[in-house]
């Protein structure tokens, strides 16, 4: 019986280890009632809580019915409300271009400054295609932890 005991705690010990270096957040899109281009099924964040100063990687799960070519993605990040940072990327840059019909990955990873407070942030991205049409919008929340920093990064 001790045997399975050990067993079972490992298991579960390894569970819990895992379930906090990934985490899926919820995602809401910036207008409930536009039917989007894109559909996002989901964003996972990598490790969670991020640390500052650590590499952290975004991964948008979507779904498109129409060909991408190219386009960018905007980003807009607020810290207790307070609008903080802006950055645009190509999304070529960010997933493989053309995006074919169906299901495709966005991922973006990125070192915050160690000087970066922890605490709750939300995040708002826009895709756009070449002509800037929006195809899609959506807002998540993520946390930052008080992982490494060291005095070198201030």
């Amino acid at each position: 019986m001790s045997k399975y005991m050990g067993l079972c705690s490992l298991a579960i010990s390894y569970f819990l280890f895992v379930s906090t270096i990934v985490a899926a957040t919820d995602v809401h899109y910036c207008d409930s009632n536009e039917e989007y281009e894109v559909k996002v099924k989901g964003v996972n964040i990598s490790p969670y809580p991020i640390a500052r100063g650590e590499p952290a990687t975004f991964s948008i799960s979507a779904n498109t019915d129409t060909k991408i070519s190219s386009g960018k993605l905007v980003i807009e990040v607020s810290y207790f409300g307070w609008h903080i940072h802006s950055e645009t990327h190509d999304l070529c840059d960010e997933t493989s271009c053309p995006v074919a019909i169906g299901d495709f990955l966005v991922a973006h990873s990125q070192v915050l400054p160690g000087y970066t407070p922890p605490g709750s942030y939300s995040l708002k991205m826009k895709m756009l295609d070449a002509r800037k049409k929006e195809l899609t919008c959506i807002k998540f929340a993520f946390d930052i932890g008080f992982g490494s920093s060291s005095v070198a990064d201030m």
